[in-house]
């Protein structure tokens, strides 16, 4: 179970990370649930890369995985939201 606790942290940040990185641009080429899904495999690659660059030194423990999971959401959701816009032109 222990092991699975900064998986979900990282689905929850990312998903909540792309949703709102999405509002804040204001883009409308995904409908919510493609933001989620796009933000929680964001969260789970940024908290995995946060983890992986820091090496020894690097943040550990559940804010470090929320906190890569927000950033990776947010990266992954918007780069989906203006590559979808750009096919809709």
């Amino acid at each position: 179970m222990e092991a699975l606790l900064p998986l979900v942290i990282q689905l929850i940040a990312g998903a909540i990370g792309g949703n709102a990185a999405s509002a804040a641009l204001k883009q409308q080429a995904l409908n919510i649930v493609a933001r989620t899904i796009a933000g929680a495999i964001g969260g789970i690659g940024g908290g995995m890369l946060l983890s992986m660059v820091g090496g020894e030194a690097a943040m550990t423990g559940l804010i470090a995985d929320g906190i890569g999971g927000l950033i990776g959401g947010g990266i992954l959701s918007t780069l989906a939201g203006l590559v979808m816009a750009r096919a809709h032109r």
